[in-house]
């Protein structure tokens, strides 16, 4: 949900960025609808892969073969599609927070098809990370569009540069020694590797919309321009791809319901940073948004917190099942 939301946002913005109008007032209904929808397709989209990842852990064969599993798959692209055209016919404000019902949805989905039940915490805990996101993404600040030279020089910026190199070792690191080492066992590791790589999605979606227009038309920029669209395509594909590698392995350890709330606050939270880097947004905050924005980070750390205690516990009834049934067995 965390990536749909703010894909389709900086697409948004793009096409601003090129001279299209977005639609008037009287679209936004037609927008909450699709917002709504999209949401409850994207909640569909983890349970759908976990589903397909159970049945063909059963079957001993790999998932990319199951039915279930591409279903999934396919609600996913479906859900990206219906945000993007919810974000041109309705205002971001009213549509972004729409996209935390896909953690709603998804929870329900989840007990019914997964039998995967939160307690009190884990429900208490994807409230709280619904809320604290939604808070987030009203105060947070906004992109503004600017031409192709401007976001090459901002692309370039050394500070931008110096991140984004951080963020390269970082998912190095992580994907190199964490994963083989607690990948399994701390939800946190894929989580963070997935939200992560938001940091790349955000300037290349935003770079495609700015330089398209000049890199197919005439001139003696457009060479240059096509060599960056390229370089965008092949940096958004990577980023994509290795996310749904990862976001797979998440779902073959982990309950879709804990994923799904964690993984959308965090990327969230990666783009919204990310963002503020690139496009140089914390100039224009006012205090009561940054106040606002810390608050919202504080709630949405308690509900992360406690989606982690109610992992916790799960795990350690599901180890003492087993040692109990295993000194069954011995006897």
């Amino acid at each position: 949900a965390g990536t749909v939301c703010f894909e389709a946002v900086v697409l948004q913005n793009a096409l601003m960025a090129d001279g299209s109008e977005l639609p008037v007032a009287s679209s936004e209904t037609a927008g909450i609808v699709i917002a709504v929808l999209s949401s409850f397709v994207n909640g569909c989209t983890f349970v759908l892969q976990k589903k397909g990842i159970l049945r063909s852990r059963d079957k001993g064969v790999s998932y990319v073969t199951d039915l279930v599993w591409w279903s999934g798959t396919l609600c996913m692209i479906i859900g990206q599609i219906g945000n993007f055209l919810a974000y041109n016919v309705a205002p971001v404000v009213i549509v972004t927070p729409l996209g935390a019902l896909g953690v709603l949805f998804g929870a329900v989905l989840a007990s019914w098809i997964l039998e995967e039940h939160l307690n009190i915490l884990g429900k208490l805990g994807c409230l709280l990370c619904c809320c604290g996101s939604i808070v987030l993404i009203i105060h947070s600040p906004k992109a503004e569009a600017t031409s192709r030279a401007e976001f090459e020089e901002r692309l370039f910026d050394p500070v931008f540069v110096t991140y984004i190199l951080l963020v390269v070792v970082l998912l190095i690191v992580l994907i190199v020694w964490i994963v083989p080492a607690h990948g399994t066992s701390n939800i946190l590791v894929y989580v963070s590797i997935c939200s992560l790589l938001g940091n790349f999605t955000v300037p290349c979606s935003k770079g495609l919309g700015l330089v398209a227009p000049d890199a197919f038309g005439e001139g003696p920029a457009s060479g240059e321009a096509l060599a960056l669209l390229l370089g965008l395509l092949g940096t958004l594909a990577v980023s994509i791809l290795t996310q749904f590698y990862f976001i797979n392995k998440a779902l073959e350890c982990f309950s879709s319901n804990i994923f799904d709330a964690i993984y959308y606050v965090a990327f969230t939270s990666s783009v919204i940073f990310a963002s503020a880097i690139l496009f140089k947004e914390w100039t224009a905050l006012a205090v009561t948004d940054c106040l606002a924005m810390l608050c919202s980070l504080t709630v949405v750390c308690v509900g992360v917190v406690l989606l982690l205690r109610c992992q916790m516990r799960k795990t350690k009834t599901f180890t003492d099942l087993v040692v109990y049934k295993a000194s069954e067995w011995s006897l």
